[in-house]
């Protein structure tokens, strides 16, 4: 592993610790020209599903992506990072389980708003005001009273 710091080829393990629900290891380095350390991430790597946008156009899927919308949700909200690679890893292995070779964006999208209303209910509003294009304040507020609904009901 290339050191980030001065690009140097050697660097060593410290320690290895698995992460994420076991799904990942997370390996903590130094390296051995500047003795820097950083951290990397290993996790086995899946075909996952194409993405068939609202446009019919189909693309790879960007695990990107998925984590950038949901950062965007919960920015500046009280949810750790763990949280979200957790939620990230859960739809994640979803798609793979489902075994469909193509996904409809929408699907994926339902599937964040599902893990989003179990993190934080103002980052759920934020995404799906966003991913459901509210035309009018009465659809805003249907979503919140729903949202209040099943709160109670918990």
């Amino acid at each position: 592993m290339r050191c980030p710091f001065c690009t140097a080829q050697d660097t060593r393990v410290i320690d290895s610790r698995l992460a994420n629900e076991g799904d990942q290891v997370r390996r903590r380095r130094e390296c051995v020209v500047c003795k820097e350390r950083f951290t990397t991430y290993e996790a086995t790597e899946f075909n996952l599903p194409r993405v068939i946008k609202s446009d019919g156009l189909r693309e790879p899927f960007n695990e990107t992506k998925l984590r950038a919308g949901i950062l965007r949700a919960l920015e500046k909200r009280p949810v750790s990072s763990d949280q979200i690679e957790a939620a990230v890893m859960r739809i994640k292995k979803r798609l793979m389980a489902n075994g469909d070779r193509e996904i409809a964006a929408l699907e994926i999208g339902e599937q964040v708003m599902q893990e989003l209303s179990g993190l934080d209910h103002v980052a759920f509003v934020r995404f799906a005001s966003v991913y459901r294009s509210f035309q009018d304040v009465s659809e805003f507020t249907d979503m919140i009273a729903g949202l209040q609904e099943k709160q109670t009901d918990d």
